[in-house]
């Protein structure tokens, strides 16, 4: 999505409030939050390769349609964008493919959201086998509800001679051969699961533990500190994909009579981290 191995893309950031939902707990439209989710979008671009140039934020009643913002604001982003040669435009809301596909045409410029951005994060940091399935199948299902007669088609991708049924449209034939990868991918995750069930079988007898806590918050730097390891680590949104288990030994010597019923050795896990506001699907 952002050419992180070519020259980096000027990117500006949006993000909309809609103030009848002022009174939920995660309104973005607070002062303090405006800010704090805005540095949090900025960190994620920039985790994908992009410099950001700007940032636009908007509160009004509720949203429109048509483009997320109102199109004054619309307008506004696509005057800096032209002025700025400006190649992206994200935002911190979901989109619709409607909104997507008007705010690209209007600015001018390739738009995403916050979903799109930290799949593409997903994509390239994803180093196992089972992570890039995982992410491969996040990316279909999330693409699935969004396909239109606009969307171009992958039969190229997934399929060839004989993969478009008799009196098929074109996005007839794209969503069945997006359904039948996803029970493929499901199926191969699921065998994979049952190795893990296999495994964790094998390690019933130890006490687990595991580190949870936001991306880059430091659970893989804490990790290597405890159990003397070299998970990797990085400076950046998650960097982790992937749940990486060491045995951590606990001190033998406590002086303390009743720490000797304690476990000598644990497993301890780092895990993916959280990001706010990330929709379920």
């Amino acid at each position: 999505m952002i050419e992180t191995g070519r020259k980096k893309e000027k990117t500006v950031l949006v993000l909309f409030a809609e103030k009848q939902k002022r009174k939920t707990h995660n309104y973005p439209g607070l002062p303090g939050q405006v800010t704090e989710t805005l540095h949090e979008l900025k960190f994620l671009a920039e985790t994908a390769g992009a410099i950001v140039m700007k940032a636009f934020f908007q509160e009004k009643e509720k949203i429109d349609s048509r483009y997320m913002i109102g199109k004054g604001k619309a307008q506004e982003i696509s005057d800096y964008v032209d002025l700025n040669e400006i190649s992206l435009v994200i935002f911190e809301n979901e989109l619709s493919f409607t909104q997507l596909r008007n705010l690209e045409q209007l600015i001018k410029c390739k738009v995403i959201d916050k979903s799109t951005l930290i799949l593409d994060i997903f994509a390239k940091n994803a180093k196992t086998s089972q992570s890039k399935l995982q992410v491969e199948l996040a990316q279909l299902e999330y693409l699935l509800p969004r396909l239109t007669r606009q969307w171009t088609h992958l039969s190229k991708q997934y399929g060839g001679i004989g993969t478009k049924g008799p009196g098929e449209t074109q996005i007839e034939t794209d969503r069945r051969l997006i359904k039948k990868r996803i029970s493929v991918l499901k199926e191969k995750l699921k065998k994979i699961d049952n190795q893990r069930k296999t495994q964790s079988q094998e390690r019933k007898n130890f006490i687990r533990i595991s580190l949870i806590g936001y991306t880059n918050a430091g659970k893989s730097t804490l990790l290597n500190i405890l159990t003397d390891s070299n998970v990797y680590v990085e400076d950046k949104l998650f960097a982790t994909l992937d749940t990486s288990t060491r045995l951590l030994n606990l001190p033998s010597d406590t002086g303390e009579k009743t720490l000797s019923r304690y476990p000598k050795k644990v497993l301890i896990s780092d895990t993916v981290g959280f990001i706010k506001n990330l929709p379920h699907d």
